[in-house]
């Protein structure tokens, strides 16, 4: 009996107490993890045309971060709701999404995003050292970030246009 409540305590508690409850906690004091409640990770990468950034050069703003490929057939569905919400919520301090490419040539992504009138961020992953800093294991993956750079939530698998929005909204978007 003793054994079985350990187990309980140890695997089933946490579950139960994985969301943050009280007062908001000050940004800058969270630990850096690829997880809900934590800062995100920085990163720098290239986007397709070459020109350089870094997420914390969005701070402030709400982030979409999603990783994709291009073979990948969910991204190919998903794709079209992003770019329309970032038309819509897109501007100065408004929704940015940053489009991290799994480790493919730049030909071909930049191919991907003309074939989808991409105007967001696409950004080149070589050796997937993003992907791997963000733990990402399957696509198309997202981490909604919000203007403190704290991961509000992560989403394995596509989206649907409901779900989008549900995790725009968490993340201070109409």
């Amino acid at each position: 009996m003793g054994a079985a409540l350990s187990l309980i305590l140890l695997f089933v508690l946490p579950r139960l107490t994985s969301e943050r409850r009280g007062p908001p906690l000050d940004p800058d004091t969270l630990d850096v993890a690829p997880v809900v409640g934590a800062r995100a990770p920085d990163f720098a990468l290239q986007r397709i045309d070459g020109q350089s950034l870094s997420l914390k050069d969005y701070r402030g703003s709400p982030v979409l971060i999603n990783f994709w490929a291009t073979w990948c057939g969910p991204c190919r569905i998903e794709m079209p709701f992003i770019q329309q919400r970032y038309e819509s919520f897109g501007g100065e301090d408004g929704l940015k999404v940053l489009a991290v490419d799994f480790d493919e040539p730049q030909p071909d992504v930049a191919a991907f995003a003309e074939s989808f009138s991409l105007t967001f961020d696409v950004l080149l992953d070589p050796g997937g050292e993003v992907q791997a800093l963000y733990r990402i294991r399957g696509y198309p993956s997202s981490f909604f970030v919000d203007r403190d750079g704290v991961i509000q939530v992560q989403h394995i698998g596509v989206m649907t246009e409901g779900q989008l929005d549900e995790y725009l909204e968490k993340i201070g978007l109409p």
